[in-house]
């Protein structure tokens, strides 16, 4: 419950065995993926002003478990009504991050059970939003995204992983279009190096050409390209993952099809296994 500032936990134990050896293959490669990203969209901060690593997190979050409710009674009297919804998933991805504390000491996000089952409300009331809405709340798709990318560390699946790295895309396609800058650009171009590398390079050319000078024009060739590495790695492994589940299945005699490994394969994003 909220307000345990103690009751963190891992929801996947990352040790050991061929669970390990998944984690730890990818986990170099996405190590950096939430910090980065939150960088390119709003600049340098202190992430323990982001998530609450302190005592009040606890009444953080059980105001906005309250405010989500009482959101929610007014939904079943008016159904699929946009702006309830936009203010559903908010209060929701704010309920999550008011349980998400940062080690002081390592820098590390650790995020509880709690505030992953909040992420996931948020998710479904994010996805029920967008079929309410022609025009989404850039704002909203602003905290959406990379709380998406939080999401993926909680796949068992890689194609889960998948999906929840193009929902986070999609969100930051939103942002760019209504609010284009570079580090809208930038980011959008990050995010799609996983899912869709024509559209990253694509949104890479865009941000250049907002660049101010060449030295920033480098930079950004710099940064993304490592993003795009990291993104090769990870679909590198991906595909080692697949691989080594069809030889374990043809070994096994065969049997339904089963997705490539039902341990996490997104494994802390920044060191706290999540419960984007």
């Amino acid at each position: 419950m909220a307000g345990k500032k103690n009751e963190h936990q891992m929801l996947f134990d990352l040790r050991g065995g061929r669970r390990g050896k998944i984690v730890k293959v990818v986990y170099a490669v996405l190590a950096v993926l939430m910090g980065l990203s939150l960088f390119l969209v709003v600049g340098g901060f202190n992430l323990a002003e982001l998530f609450n690593s302190n005592s009040s997190s606890g009444e953080a979050a059980k105001t906005y478990e309250e405010q989500a409710e009482r959101i929610e009674a007014k939904l079943v009297k008016a159904p699929g009504e946009p702006e309830l919804l936009r203010n559903l998933t908010r209060a929701q991805i704010n309920a999550g991050n008011a349980q998400v504390s940062i080690d002081e000491s390592s820098g590390e996000r650790q995020v509880s059970t709690d505030a992953a089952q909040e992420y996931q409300k948020a998710y479904q009331s994010w996805s029920e939003y967008l079929k309410a809405t022609p025009k989404p709340d850039p704002g909203l798709a602003l905290l959406v995204a990379p709380m998406l990318l939080q999401l993926a560390e909680l796949s068992t699946t890689y194609p889960q992983a998948d999906s929840r790295i193009r929902s986070a895309t999609e969100a930051q396609q939103i942002v760019t279009e209504q609010r284009p800058s570079l580090n809208a650009w930038s980011t959008l171009a990050f995010y799609s190096y996983f899912t869709d590398p024509k559209t990253a390079e694509k949104a890479r050319a865009e941000a250049k050409k907002l660049a101010a000078n060449k030295a920033e024009r480098e930079a950004i060739d710099k940064q993304l390209d490592q993003f795009e590495k990291n993104a090769e790695r990870y679909r590198s492994a991906k595909a080692k993952a697949e691989k080594a589940q069809k030889a374990e299945e043809a070994a096994q005699g065969g049997g339904g099809a089963v997705p490539p490994s039902v341990e996490n394969p997104l494994g802390g994003l920044s060191g706290g296994g999540l419960g984007e």
